[in-house]
């Protein structure tokens, strides 16, 4: 018999309660073995999945190493785990939360200094001043060195930062931070200041797959269970349904046609659109006095197949 598909999703904070959110959102319960400090888990919706809970992290080395099948953490972690992260992990779907900016921030305090052109330019004039080389605290060395190296930055030296990265500067530690932050906050109130360039990645967490974890195309079956239900319920989120009386059928197709293709689908007196839509929809329909028009709103939309799932299929060869 083959072994379950083993998903991996946070073990602790507020990333493991996003993301049971996610997944009850979609129907999905997670149903933890040995209470809240348990580290195993099932989910009774998906048969033949093994959840266990692990930090983000490790999450990262599991897939990177092929120890589970799919994980949930941060693309912040996964890319510093993995420097050519496409030849290691897919990333099958972003989930809309755990969103964070990974940015370069220097002191406020250097008014001159707003892109990294300008950093380049003080960490060269700092080496020939001091002898020595910029520092810059941070916990994201991979992520850091190429980001500075395409911009031509190469007078400067990673500190590690085992605490408050950025606290660094203020403790004359470093001279730049690269860190992660949600609102720029933390970094503001350390006196640190974003700069305009220097956004180096805008992470969320995504659902990840690793390329290296023992496959078989009986794996396949329950993650297109599981992909076909969390897809279903993003598009039902995303869409409305409008329906009116079938002896209006033929007024309503005429007054939509100029609408057509808008990412629309329809049968008899049925529309299925994205909300945005909506209102350019109901006037049309409105204009041709198709009436009475009703909207609802889908839980979920299906359907037939996942293309994150049938791209995964085909790297793995398992089409």
């Amino acid at each position: 018999m083959t072994e379950p598909l083993i998903l991996a999703i946070p073990s602790k904070g507020r990333l493991k309660e996003q993301t049971e959110a996610w997944l009850a959102d979609a129907g999905l319960r997670l149903e933890t073995d040995g209470g809240e400090r348990g580290y195993r888990a099932r989910i009774r919706e998906l048969p033949g999945v093994d959840v266990r809970l692990l930090s983000a992290g490790d999450i990262a080395a599991a897939l990177d190493l092929g120890e589970v099948h799919l994980g949930v953490t941060g693309e912040d972690v996964l890319r510093e785990r993995a420097p050519v992260l496409e030849t290691r992990v897919s990333l099958l779907r972003p989930l809309g939360f755990g969103r964070a900016d990974l940015v370069v921030a220097a002191p406020q305090s250097w008014i001159d200094v707003d892109t990294m052109a300008d950093v380049e330019e003080v960490a060269h004039l700092y080496l020939a001043r001091t002898g020595q080389r910029l520092r810059v605290a941070t916990k994201y060395d991979r992520q850091t060195r190429s980001f500075f190296a395409a911009r031509g930055v190469l007078d400067y030296r990673i500190v590690e930062s085992a605490g408050a990265t950025e606290a660094a500067p203020a403790n004359g530690a470093a001279e730049l931070v690269v860190d992660i932050t949600t609102t720029g906050a933390t970094l503001a109130a350390n006196n640190l200041k974003i700069l305009s360039d220097g956004t180096i990645l805008k992470s969320e967490a995504q659902l990840a797959a690793s390329l290296h974890a023992p496959w078989t195309a009986e794996h396949l079956q329950p993650l297109r269970r599981l992909m076909a239900v969390v897809e279903a319920r993003g598009r039902g989120r995303s869409l409305v349904s409008l329906r009116w009386p079938p002896e209006f059928d033929a007024k309503a197709e005429a007054a939509l046609e100029p609408l057509f293709p808008m990412n629309g689908s329809r049968r008899a007196n049925v529309l299925l659109v994205p909300e945005k839509l909506l209102f350019d929809v109901a006037a049309a329909l409105a204009s041709a006095g198709v009436e009475p028009v009703s909207v609802t709103r889908p839980d979920y939309v299906f359907e037939a197949s996942s293309p994150a799932v049938e791209a995964l299929a085909s790297a793995l060869k398992l089409g």
